[in-house]
């Protein structure tokens, strides 16, 4: 049997080239934040998901990585709407979660993103022991997904019925709890 590290490498690897090498450099600069966490994978029918938390308990997850075909986003698990953002990085209208869309992992490293990143840690229901040792810890892997890799515009144009609509519309629905 593949170790979890090998399966989640196996997970990232259906995702396009740049997706999958953005996606592994942001999960090593999430790392470097929450040393210690545990990485909880679900491996869904819409996207890869890897959460970071204290424990192997979803709810006590702070925040995790979501894997979309065109981008990455980090969202905030904990009772995000309350999380400060002096610059207005958050997105989406959940009452619990909420998300900051990664185009790069560099993006995790601009001051705002890294605030957020600190503050939900020090909020977090349940600490993340730094002296902890991570691990990834493989919680779900659907049968059934949707495709991994960006649909061309052809196929997008076939699934919307018009070109038109398939160049304007978004790249896919905000992950929301």
């Amino acid at each position: 049997m593949a170790t979890p590290k090998a399966q989640l490498d196996d997970f990232i690897d259906k995702y396009s080239p740049a997706v999958a090498r953005e996606g592994r450099a942001a999960l090593r600069r999430l790392r470097r934040f929450a040393p210690g966490a545990v990485e909880l994978v679900y491996d869904n029918y819409n996207w890869l998901v890897v959460g970071f938390g204290p424990n192997e308990r979803a709810s006590d997850a702070v925040f995790s990585l979501v894997f979309a075909p065109r981008w990455l986003a980090l969202c905030f698990l904990q009772d995000a709407p309350a999380l400060p953002d002096p610059d207005r990085l958050l997105r989406g209208s959940g009452k619990v979660v909420r998300n900051v869309r990664v185009m790069s992992a560099k993006d995790l490293d601009a001051p705002a993103v890294r605030t957020l990143i600190a503050t939900a840690l020090k909020r977090a229901d349940v600490p993340i022991k730094k002296a902890s040792r991570g691990r990834i810890a493989i919680r779900a892997i659907s049968r059934k997904q949707r495709p991994r890799r960006p649909l061309r515009a052809k196929a997008r144009s076939a699934t919307t019925g018009s070109p038109a609509i398939a160049r304007s519309a978004p790249a896919g629905p905000t992950p929301s709890r």
